[in-house]
């Protein structure tokens, strides 16, 4: 059975080099062995367009995952609610594939549902909004159009409003909405889905249909790193490093 990893918000910045350093170590010291990578979004803090990512010290890392490919690692890209400016051309000069969001993915014996998860936070109706006024393509060809300062400083200012908004918000509406998961699920005829972020890394187990389902959240990287495996023993959380278990999900619960 195929080896596949999955990670998401490392909001990779070269203002905390720490985190590229973790990220960089991680891919050579364990995504190396993987058949397959799946990078559910927010890799990186910000994206201000593909043809900007020498001038945002992003290119280190565009060269780690192309030579992770070139080891014959799959590399999957979904964006998330920071880099969803990413397009053709980050993903072909990694030679990776990008997912749209949701996307389905046979694992073994069983579909899998893979998504960012910001569209199941549906009780914090403004980002809603914002995601909805972000992922239009008119939206993103004005923004791109503009000069690399003028992203930056547009970029600068949402990173400042995303920190003072979520500030004022109660914890509860920025965590999923649990008839959202339901919904979406059994839209896709799915009963694993994984996802990232919330930050809030755990595997849920739950009733969905008189059957029982699975969700798996990803966590951050701003204090460790974390990653989900999936291989022939099932699924397990691990911290990065040293690949203490936080949660598994055995092929018994599966079946």
């Amino acid at each position: 059975m195929a080896t596949s990893l999955f990670i998401s918000d490392l909001h990779l910045d070269p203002e905390r080099p720490e985190g590229i350093r973790l990220f960089d170590d991680f891919i050579r010291n364990k995504a190396v062995d993987a058949e397959q990578i799946f990078i559910l979004g927010d890799l990186f803090e910000y994206w201000l367009g593909d043809d900007a990512s020498e001038h945002c010290g992003y290119q280190i890392i565009i060269e780690c995952l192309a030579n992770l490919v070139c080891k014959k690692t799959r590399v999957y890209f979904m964006h998330g609610n920071r880099d969803f400016l990413v397009g053709k051309d980050f993903a072909s000069s990694i030679g990776g594939c990008l997912l749209p969001d949701p996307s389905k993915f046979r694992l073994g014996e069983i579909d899998v549902l893979l998504m960012h998860g910001d569209s199941l936070c549906t009780d914090d109706v403004a980002h809603q909004k914002f995601r909805e006024q972000t992922r239009s393509r008119e939206w993103q060809q004005n923004i791109l159009s503009k000069s690399i300062a003028e992203r930056e400083e547009f970029a600068r200012q949402l990173r400042m409003n995303s920190k003072k908004g979520n500030t004022d918000k109660p914890e509860s509406i920025m965590d999923v909405n649990h008839a959202a998961v339901g919904s979406v699920m059994k839209d896709n005829h799915v009963s694993l889905l994984i996802h990232g972020h919330t930050h809030r890394t755990a595997i849920h187990n739950f009733q969905l249909m008189g059957k029982t389902a699975h969700r798996i959240v990803l966590g951050d990287w701003y204090k460790e790193g974390n990653y989900l495996i999936h291989d022939q023993q099932g699924f397990r959380l691990l911290s990065y490093p040293g690949d203490s278990v936080l949660a598994t999900l055995d092929n018994a619960q599966l079946s």
